[in-house]
């Protein structure tokens, strides 16, 4: 592998965590009370004693946009590894559906499926990856590279010994980070530049959100909420009810 350059890794970060930043604020602007309620547990929150309904719109809102930003910071790191990987080895986004990056590396040629964390997928999404390696390594058997062809389950964060599960190769956290750049520092490196305009992106965010909580807490105490009592009954019947 060629020697990655820190500093080129740090310009990829900025220009791309602050995407991050301008979809979090855009999301604000798609969302709406009973689109948020329909995609959360109900049955959670009464659980936990909710009763003023500005907290049961903040807790809410809060639960809906840290799964929505999980995804969109995945995508990041995804990015990220596949711009380190063509730095050092030439590598490149696959094509090939369920594989996320390809490379070179020596005698082997490596498809990658990229998750940002180590709790990922259910049984069926786990049984669905490897479905999806096991095709695309016959597929790349069948090119003219001449290399052997090995799978990898490659996870950004986390710490588990690199292991062999089912047909594929699993790294995690630093392991991954060396595995797409031999670089053992890598993975300390990229935190560096993470806090890029992070502090004046989260001010704009938070003033919107502040807002945003305050319109929904308005709308839900006027159709959810009967002499000041949140009607979770009303809350249910639109979460669940029969289509």
């Amino acid at each position: 592998m060629k020697p990655l350059n820190l500093k080129e890794v740090t310009s990829y970060v900025n220009a791309n965590v602050v995407k991050f930043h301008e979809a979090r604020l855009r999301s604000l602007d798609s969302l709406d009370l009973r689109k948020i309620i329909m995609k959360k547990n109900p049955y959670l929150f009464k659980a936990k004693n909710i009763e003023i309904a500005g907290d049961f719109v903040k807790e809410i809102l809060e639960a809906f946009l840290s799964s929505s930003e999980e995804k969109s910071f995945g995508d990041f790191l995804e990015g990220l590894a596949i711009f380190v990987a063509k730095r050092t080895s030439g590598g490149h986004k696959s094509s090939t559906s369920g594989i996320d990056l390809e490379f070179d590396n020596k005698s082997n040629h490596y498809l990658v499926s990229v998750k940002s964390g180590p709790n990922w997928g259910n049984s069926s999404q786990q049984d669905k990856q490897e479905q999806n390696f096991t095709r695309a390594i016959n597929v790349s058997k069948q090119s003219p590279h001449g290399k052997n062809v090995e799978a990898v389950l490659g996870i950004c964060y986390g710490r588990t010994k690199t292991s062999r599960v089912r047909n594929y190769l699993k790294v995690v956290g630093q392991s991954f980070w060396y595995f797409v750049s031999e670089d053992r520092n890598l993975y300390t490196e990229i935190i560096r530049p993470l806090g890029h305009k992070a502090k004046e992106y989260n001010k704009g965010f938070h003033s919107e959100k502040a807002k945003l909580i305050n319109v929904l807490t308005r709308e839900f105490t006027d159709e959810f909420c009967t002499k000041g009592v949140i009607d979770w009954k009303k809350v249910v019947e639109l979460n669940s009810s029969n289509m």
